[in-house]
């Protein structure tokens, strides 16, 4: 599936991969579930997430936490209030910090909760891409503090580009397990 580029692609592509995410996690083992994920073998895994990440819940959150972060800078800026979409003191040569916060804050967070507040959070995105119009979303200009962008772009990059992110890495784990 290519990149969305009009509200339609966005929303079906969202579903779909949310969806598809779901079935993959449905479908691992509970020994695949339970073990660790340790991609420390692998050469070409060298981004920092590989080592990040030790379980499905680290996923979801980091999912959930992207979520917020569109969510809160949406609304921000659609109330006047500017703001960047990488808050403060973050910025995006620093994002991997940040995301290292949002690993460290959520690792009490319950597996079960992590899926509650993933499932929200992926409803509520996909009831504010709703209120916007596909020129809204796909055309640049239309809001100064997207910058050189189109909206749409952050919703499909905190939807289905990182489902297809969170998928290709529960693949890896249990591909692992596998071996």
């Amino acid at each position: 599936m290519s990149r969305p580029t009009c509200k339609t692609d966005l929303l079906t592509a969202a579903a779909a991969k949310y969806e598809e995410m779901n079935k993959l996690i449905d479908k691992l083992p509970t020994e695949v579930l339970a073990t660790p994920f340790d991609f420390s073998a692998d050469v070409k895994k060298k981004e920092a997430h590989w080592q990040r990440d030790k379980n499905l819940r680290d996923v979801l959150i980091h999912l959930y936490e992207w979520h917020q972060l569109l969510l809160n800078w949406v609304n921000a800026n659609l109330n006047g209030q500017s703001q960047p979409f990488i808050p403060l003191p973050y910025n995006w040569k620093t994002y991997g910090d940040m995301n290292r916060e949002f690993w460290q804050k959520h690792q009490q967070t319950p597996l079960e909760q992590a899926k509650t507040m993933l499932a929200q959070s992926h409803q509520q995105v996909l009831e504010l891409a709703q209120q916007f119009s596909n020129e809204d979303l796909f055309t640049k200009g239309v809001y100064n503090w997207v910058g050189g962008g189109v909206l749409g772009s952050y919703f499909v990059s905190t939807t289905s580009s990182h489902y297809d992110w969170a998928i290709k890495k529960l693949k890896a784990h249990n591909k692992n397990c596998q071996a």
